[in-house]
């Protein structure tokens, strides 16, 4: 491995550790048991998704709603899967744990080299490096969790709205995208005041039927001219 791609690992494996310690801060302090984000992070290990279900449900949300917004964000992984699917190994038990490691940084990683034991190469040491401090991080925020009963003086409750921002921030240069978070946010802002917590975040994704893309409706017609001058 190379020095650069070392490097930048080593700030990626850095960032989720502060997330993780924010995640287990905020889990403990608002209640829940200190076991809960430990097995959260070892078993589902999807940062987004782990902080949705602990701020449905600390809330009042159902858990169940809280699992199905999980699931929607980390549905994701479905094409994820397809773009990595050469590097998870030929064995049941590597595949396996290959995809256990499926994050966006690893697979963002991976696809950003050129060759095929390279992009391997970064995967793997991505998703290993991340898996580590990323528990490393729960487990030392989830035990500060216990002595701060106010993390928010801490701003540790931001990293929630952080984390979902920053995944869909990139993707907003789209119109399409654009309009489609628009309608959601509205649609789970106006409902919120009516529903339990978390369906007014389910029933956002009514902004996806708002999504469309520009270039899809238009067909490629060549103007008459430029007919007439292929034929000649």
């Amino acid at each position: 491995m190379d020095r650069e791609l070392a490097r930048d690992l080593a700030l990626v494996w850095l960032a989720d550790a502060l997330v993780g310690l924010s995640f287990g801060a905020v889990t403990v302090s608002s209640g829940l048991p200190l076991w809960l984000p430990m097995l959260l992070s070892v078993l589902v290990f999807a940062g987004a998704a782990q902080f949705m279900f602990v701020g449905l449900v600390v809330s009042g949300g159902n858990p169940i709603a809280a699992v199905a917004a999980g699931l929607l964000i980390n549905a994701r992984h479905v094409p994820f899967g397809f773009a990595v699917a050469d590097l998870l190994g030929s064995t049941w038990a590597r595949r396996l744990l290959g995809t256990h490691l499926m994050i966006d940084e690893a697979v963002a990683f991976a696809l950003a080299q050129q060759e095929r034991e390279r992009r391997k190469l970064a995967y793997w040491a991505c998703g290993i490096g991340l898996f580590v401090t990323w528990n490393l991080g729960v487990a030392i925020g989830a035990l500060v969790g216990t002595v701060v009963s106010d993390t928010d003086a801490l701003g540790l409750d931001a990293a929630f709205p952080a984390v979902l921002l920053a995944l869909v921030l990139s993707a907003l240069h789209d119109p399409g995208t654009r309009r489609a978070v628009a309608v959601g946010v509205a649609v789970a802002l106006v409902s919120a005041p009516f529903l339990p917590a978390g369906l007014p975040v389910l029933l956002g994704l009514v902004g996806v039927v708002a999504w469309r893309n520009p270039d899809s409706g238009r067909e490629s017609v060549e103007p008459p001219a430029a007919r007439r001058s292929d034929s000649c």
